[in-house]
């Protein structure tokens, strides 16, 4: 990223992906490469977005490095936003995507930079935002969501695996071995406790129910999970709220070992956060 990108980003969360693209799109200089159109299957959502740097070089991913620098190039050519064909039913007859379908891409070599900027500061404060697109583009606008925060807490070697796994993709991932009071969480968030003794979730589900965190999940299995409801319905707490809580937890049942159990449990989590965009 440039320096003044990074200047602008200093007192901002570091964002991955299309939050990316749109954080550097701040920036004079920087053109912003949006997916309006797929024809046939593409491994990328529409709305899906690159940003190209004076540099050529690029923040933010598409496809394979074959496209970006195609893109890249085109980015420095282009005066106005302009919709560019790729792949199947392109013009360009060198330049083939290798799953066969069709882009169409909105390249903007100079996106309205207030807007840009406004959307960075409105999710790093956590809320959702649309950002307007150029009337030729065919999709209209953008929406963005917050990135995905995770709380987890628990005493357990999954909870240091979770932490080590999450660190890697990126994740924000909150670990507390010991809670004294439990975090704001949005409707873009998850928590998720990893209990051994599990009388310690007790007060926390209570609490976590009453919340807007998109994931609520627990360790263990079904007799940990049956026990929880009796005590939370002995507590006063309604089935309603008590249906939001996940157990046993992970895409993958079954998981025997630590790593297992944090990537099935990342696994299933990012996937209910993906089905909270709207795909625009």
């Amino acid at each position: 990223m440039t320096d003044a990108a990074l200047a602008f980003s200093r007192d901002l969360a570091v964002p991955d992906g299309d939050h990316a693209a749109l954080l550097a799109a701040c920036q004079p200089g920087v053109a912003l490469c949006t997916i309006v159109g797929i024809e046939g299957s593409f491994s990328r959502r529409l709305g899906a977005q690159l940003a190209v740097l004076p540099d050529g070089s690029t923040i933010g991913s598409l496809a394979d490095g074959c496209l970006e620098s195609q893109l890249a190039s085109d980015a420095r050519d282009s005066s106005e936003p302009v919709i560019k064909r790729y792949g199947s039913g392109s013009p360009l007859i060198d330049f083939r995507l290798p799953c066969g379908g069709g882009l169409d891409i909105l390249v903007d070599p100079a996106p309205d930079r207030a807007a840009c900027r406004k959307a960075a500061s409105l999710l790093d404060r956590r809320k959702p935002v649309i950002l307007p697109l150029p009337d030729n583009s065919g999709l209209t606008q953008r929406h963005y969501i917050p990135a995905l925060k995770i709380a987890a807490i628990g005493e357990s070697p999954e909870l240091d695996a979770l932490a080590a796994i999450g660190s890697a993709a990126g994740i924000d991932i909150a670990i507390q071995t010991e809670l004294t009071a439990l975090p704001d969480l949005d409707r873009w968030s998850a928590i998720i406790l990893l209990f051994h003794d599990h009388d310690r979730e007790r007060d926390i589900l209570a609490q976590a129910v009453k919340g807007d965190a998109f994931y609520i999940g627990a360790q263990g299995g079904e007799t940990a999970r049956n026990a929880r409801i009796m005590q939370l319905l002995a507590d006063g707490v309604s089935e309603e709220k008590i249906a939001r809580i996940r157990g046993p937890i992970g895409s993958v049942p079954g998981c025997r070992t630590p790593t297992a159990l944090a990537l099935s449990i990342l696994s299933e989590v990012v996937g209910h956060y993906e089905g909270l965009k709207s795909h625009r």
